[in-house]
């Protein structure tokens, strides 16, 4: 980790850190999850400075925090010094799309969901609206 301590994370790096984790939290990367996160950052105004290529590297680092026995806990101490509060919301928004991509969302993605909510102090409205768009956004037809 001396790496992030000389080279901290820009906010879209936990961004992109966070969809990551939401694909990886059951454990089954979807094409679906993986198309939805690369759609974000190829089109989405946040990412337009990017550099795309950043992607796999924040893979690795979520891949190794995931192996640790706090990993998580080590993720979010990652967004809570890197990702300013402005961003709080739209990292619960990324985190919603990329849970729904697939057209299903397993309990491991639900309780990393709620876990981003508290660790992210997002309101309890806010929330709902925010997984309400996500939900309307991917439904099948």
């Amino acid at each position: 980790m001396s790496n992030s301590d000389t080279h901290p994370l820009t906010p879209q790096d936990c961004l992109v850190a966070l969809m990551i984790a939401v694909s990886a939290s059951d454990e089954d990367l979807r094409t679906a999850e993986l198309v939805k996160i690369d759609s974000a950052v190829n089109n989405l105004p946040i990412f337009a400075q990017y550099d795309a290529d950043r992607v796999r590297t924040m893979a690795s680092l979520v891949f190794d925090l995931f192996e640790q026995e706090d990993g998580l806990d080590a993720l979010f101490g990652l967004l809570r010094d890197n990702l300013p509060e402005r961003l709080f919301e739209t990292a619960y928004a990324l985190a919603c799309d990329v849970a729904a991509a697939d057209g299903s969302l397993a309990e491991t993605e639900l309780r990393l969901l709620e876990e981003i909510r508290y660790e992210l102090n997002i309101d309890r409205l806010h929330a709902a609206a925010i997984e309400r768009g996500s939900r309307a956004r991917h439904i099948r037809g």
